[in-house]
């Protein structure tokens, strides 16, 4: 996939073993998270997640990744690659014929409050010609910058898309992928290999998720007798988001990301964000 700016080269890495370490990070108001993947041994030498319980400011979003690398001594590391991921509300997706560099911020005022000053950036989606334009938290950009040097960054809709597109291979079906993690759900849905809706909601209760899930299927015209839905993130059979989705839609399964070639043993049972892997 084509991101976000590449920031210029700031230090040189010198350490041999550091060199095949990679660094993936994914920020929004709500939490944090980041993973260091070893490329030799093709495993994650570590991942940290940390959930806020609520919404910050980008100035305290950075405060709180400061004192997280401070924790975990990543400051004290270089990295052959670091990719940023930005999660946010902050973003609209554009067929790639209509795209024009030009007007960016045109594509994002009918739908997101943003300022005269927001840096507005964008990705281009491989092969499947849309262009995700959004506004990255640039403290953040500038705090890893300082520290790392060249870094690539993108955002978390970016990441999910093309992940989910290169993944499907279900044939004529229609299916509704939602993923689930603090207190957010991105909702996406594919049909024939094709993209037919994606978007970001903030939710504080089982009835927020439920609603917001069967308007999106509503406004596509989907019937929840026959679509698929499949659920992934942080949630389980039976708990209370998958027991209200099951009480209106009758095929509803987990989903089970196909295997990455990062192995997780070091990690326990832990779950590592299907964003911050998917990155690399």
């Amino acid at each position: 996939m084509a991101t976000g700016h590449l920031f210029m080269t700031k230090k040189e890495i010198n350490n041999d073993i550091e060199n095949y370490y990679k660094l993936s990070i994914q920020v929004s108001l709500n939490g944090l998270s980041f993973c260091i993947v070893d490329t030799i041994a093709n495993t994650i030498k570590e991942f940290k997640r940390l959930s806020f319980g609520k919404e910050l400011s980008p100035y305290e979003l950075q405060k709180e990744l400061k004192q997280l690398f401070r924790d975990s001594q990543v400051e004290e590391h270089s990295f052959s690659e670091v990719v940023v991921i930005h999660k946010n509300n902050l973003f609209s997706l554009v067929p790639k014929a209509l795209f024009d560099t030009a007007e960016l911020a045109n594509y994002l005022k009918f739908n997101v409050k943003i300022l005269a000053n927001d840096l507005v950036e964008y990705d281009e989606i491989d092969s499947y010609d849309v262009v995700n334009v959004y506004v990255p938290f640039v403290n953040i950009n500038n705090y890893i910058y300082d520290l790392f040097g060249e870094f690539e960054f993108m955002h978390h809709g970016t990441v999910m898309v093309q992940s989910l597109l290169n993944s499907h291979s279900n044939g004529n079906e229609t299916i509704c992928y939602v993923y689930v993690t603090d207190n957010q759900m991105d909702i996406t849905v594919l049909s024939q290999k094709q993209l037919l809706f994606f978007n970001n909601f903030q939710y504080k209760t089982k009835e927020d998720f439920i609603y917001y899930l069967l308007f999106t299927l509503e406004q596509l015209k989907l019937d929840t007798e026959t679509i698929k839905l499949r659920l992934f993130g942080e949630v389980d059979m039976g708990d209370e988001l998958y027991n209200i989705a099951y009480e209106y839609i009758q095929h509803i399964s987990l989903f089970i990301p196909p295997s990455d070639i990062y192995s997780t043993e070091e990690l326990e049972k832990e779950v590592v964000d299907f964003t911050i892997l998917n990155a690399l």
